[in-house]
């Protein structure tokens, strides 16, 4: 299929053929008829993407504070990769479409294949010809609204949020002050809703044709021309001035909110809807008291991931008016003949002229409110893109006694987001032993940014053909946490050669599933992404050690810091706790230091943040690992400090940029040559060498599987007071955690 996308790095607009998405449970497969441009919010964008490197920094000073903090964290070559993959990427444009509904996902109701349906959404309403849209960002269209005109209801959700906003009511007054494509729909609910409409715009074009949709009056913000709307406005009010001021302008003035306190009556409400300058005259909106409210996109439920991706709807009882309900309500109205879109729609055009049409908007050729990309009826959803001869049959399936590969290494990723395109990809990229044939994402234009980076063959949202490629060697699995278990499962049923991003589960029935897949298939070659055990400095640390003697202590301290609320790192409920995510880190470390798996492990947590988390866990020897992991730090200070006691001895590695090993009263110490090395490259040559020459997995997999458990158990809710015994069982591979009776009663 093919998808409008735009370079963030150059600010170029191209035309791709990527594969058309997966139809996930939750939400419908949208084959697209029209898609709306909006020319504020898309050209704002691209003239975003053109600026200059500080240029971008200026305009984003909250990505500037978080690269900063990476910095501090994560080095300073990490924080460029990190950076630079976003860079160069292609990221999609477009949040207003309409369409027929192509293949319904799992758990869906009241949709059906066939059905047209209006879309919204940055991710998913899209410019392309296919697009994945949960639940709750599609809405049926009635019969006898045109689909030109269903492209219009995102932003006429938008709109009416802010209609809503004002609480505005029949016979009341108000003032339009920006009347571009918002500002007109938004005239036109207001008059719907039985209120009297003025409109402001410095284009006369504009101006008129609001009067012609309904205003009362509609004029420039010149004095002359603002002389006549107040006196309009005057004599509508008695002289008290308007209800309701709603700033639909964009730009640097500040003209629309001094405009808003001229216009409004004593106590008056101002609603802001676009994005202009804020700069509040005190003493203007403190006589008149006047109430300033946002109104935040298409309404309740935007940016809530249980609404926008589980399609938890909010009871009609508690949130009347949701995201959903707004753009119900608007397609409504254009089906009962209360809308006029045929003078917003200003423009149709074939959606395969598509970059030159943007380019055309750019340079001002292309003008108007509405501006439709047409779709071709006859669009093919193809699942792969790319170089598609048939490798299958060519090889046999590896299995848990190993092979020989004595040619190139053919290798396939799920997933390849940013860790894994910053931190993954780079150490396989090149390498003449290694052939990147396919992969696969739920994405197509992800995919593409994927094939385009790192020199796949192939791109693909079709995991199942990707796994029925004989010839495939080895499956990268790079996706969300939640998603681990089951690809790892399907990936060694099918006989390849697994590397998992932590974690490997986020439960004990997603592992136990592990388990089964290992032992039904007969296939162990798995490998976990626990990297710490492989970074040169500590490595090199635990060789200067030499052998160890009797118990030991080991306290690994973890300044986690906060983790962005909207992240999908921070959905607990979907993705597992954030220790669940991340700790396995920690405890594979203390576990490889001391040679052997936990048996005992206990969590203490403070009680205002279940993120912070503080595990002790015991080993056979009578060894003690104490994982501190915390989130209440300075997010500059280093992230991560690892420290050993035992046999006169100390070693301290900080934040694998220093490590020192004091002995005899006497420190040595060691420092990383350029920069913070956690180990993925060292980790990725072990397992690509395993995998060559059928040896023995790096980590082993009763290795796997216990620290993994253990991280589950250390990440058991508060209210389970007991310590948590673990075993894993090597002969018939199902790990158990077990309750045991309270460790002392010691502090931890």
């Amino acid at each position: 299929m093919r998808i409008i996308a735009q370079h963030y790095k150059t600010g170029d607009i191209s035309l791709l053929e990527v594969p058309a998405p997966s139809c996930r449970a939750g939400g419908v497969l949208v084959r697209n008829e029209f898609s709306l441009i909006s020319t504020g919010t898309e050209m704002m964008k691209v003239a975003e993407s053109k600026l200059s490197m500080l240029g971008k920094a200026r305009a984003r000073p909250d990505q500037v504070r978080t690269v900063l903090q990476s910095v501090a964290q994560q080095g300073a070559l990490a924080t460029y990769r990190k950076v630079m993959n976003r860079l160069d990427s292609y990221t999609p444009l477009g949040y207003s479409s309409v369409g027929v509904i192509e293949q319904v996902g799992d758990g869906v109701e009241g949709l059906a294949v066939g059905q047209r349906v209006a879309c919204g959404g940055n991710q998913y309403a899209l410019h392309a010809e296919f697009n994945w849209v949960p639940t709750n960002l599609c809405v049926p269209v009635p019969e006898g609204v045109a689909p030109e005109h269903a492209a219009f209801t995102t932003v006429g959700a938008i709109a009416m949020q802010g209609y809503r906003q004002s609480e505005a009511r029949l016979g009341e007054t108000a003032c339009v002050i920006g009347l571009g494509l918002i500002g007109q729909l938004l005239l036109q609910i207001l008059r719907a809703a039985g209120v009297r409409v003025i409109g402001i715009d410095v284009d006369p074009g504009r101006c008129e044709l609001a009067t012609r949709l309904g205003a009362v009056a509609a004029g420039a913000p010149d004095s002359a021309s603002l002389q006549t709307l107040m006196a309009r406005v005057s004599e509508m009010t008695q002289g008290a001035g308007c209800d309701h001021i709603f700033l639909a302008a964009g730009g640097d003035s500040n003209q629309p909110v001094e405009l808003a306190a001229q216009l409004a009556r004593d106590r008056g409400r101002v609603v802001d809807i676009g994005k202009c300058s804020l700069d509040l005259p005190w003493k203007e909106y403190y006589e008149k008291e006047l109430d300033v409210r946002f109104s935040r996109s298409y309404g309740p439920g935007r940016y809530d991931t249980n609404y926008e991706e589980r399609g938890i709807d909010y009871p009609i009882g508690y949130v009347r008016w949701t995201e959903r309900r707004n753009m119900e309500c608007f397609v409504d109205l254009a089906s009962a003949g209360s809308l006029q879109l045929d003078p917003l729609t200003s423009h149709i055009v074939p959606f395969t002229d598509a970059e030159s049409d943007y380019e055309r908007i750019n340079a001002g050729d292309l003008r108007g409110l509405g501006i439709l990309f047409r779709y071709e009826p006859d669009a093919s959803p193809a699942r792969r893109v790319g170089e598609l001869t048939d490798h299958r049959g060519n090889g046999s399936r590896p299995r848990s006694t190993g092979r020989t590969i004595s040619g190139r290494i053919r290798v396939a990723s799920i997933g390849c987001g940013n860790y894994g395109s910053s931190a993954i990809m780079p150490h396989l990229s090149g390498r003449e032993d290694i052939e990147l044939v396919e992969v696969v994402t739920q994405s197509g234009l992800s995919a593409a940014n994927a094939a385009k980076k790192h020199g796949f063959a192939r791109m693909s949202t079709d995991t199942r053909g990707m796994l029925s490629d004989e010839s495939i060697d080895v499956v990268l699995i790079l996706t969300r946490h939640s998603s681990h278990a089951d690809l790892v499962c399907d990936a060694l049923r099918a006989g390849k050669a697994v590397f998992v991003e932590k974690p490997l589960a986020i439960d004990e029935a997603q592992l136990a599933r592990v388990a089964d897949a290992v032992a039904e298939s007969g296939n162990d070659r798995l490998m976990v992404g626990f990297n710490r055990r492989f970074a040169p400095l500590l490595v090199r640390l635990k060789e200067l050690w030499g052998e160890r003697i009797g118990p030991h202590v080991v306290q690994y301290r973890v300044n986690a810091g906060k983790v962005d609320p909207k992240s999908w790192y921070a959905d607990a409920e979907g993705q597992g706790s954030r220790f669940v995510g991340e700790g396995g880190h920690f405890i594979d470390t203390v576990s490889w230091w001391l040679g052997a798996e936990p048996t005992d492990v206990t969590t203490a947590r403070t009680p205002d943040d279940a993120d912070n988390l503080i595990v002790t866990l015991r080993y056979p020897d009578g060894s003690t690992g104490v994982v501190t992991y915390v989130t209440g730090g300075d997010p500059r200070y280093p992230k991560e400090l690892f420290e050993v006691f035992g046999q006169g001895t100390v070693a301290k590695l900080d934040n694998f940029a220093r490590s020192e090993i004091w002995r005899g009263g006497k420190p040595k110490s060691q420092r990383s040559i350029g920069t913070i090395d956690k180990g993925q490259r060292n980790e990725l040559a072990s397992f690509i060498d395993a995998v060559k020459t059928g040896g023995p997995m790096p980590i082993a997999l009763s290795s796997l599987l216990a620290t993994t458990y253990a991280t589950i158990a250390a990440s058991r809710p508060s209210s389970e007071k007991q310590s948590q015994r673990v075993v894993a069982n090597v002969r018939d591979l199902r790990p158990v955690i077990a309750p045991v009776e309270p460790l002392d009663p010691e502090p931890v």
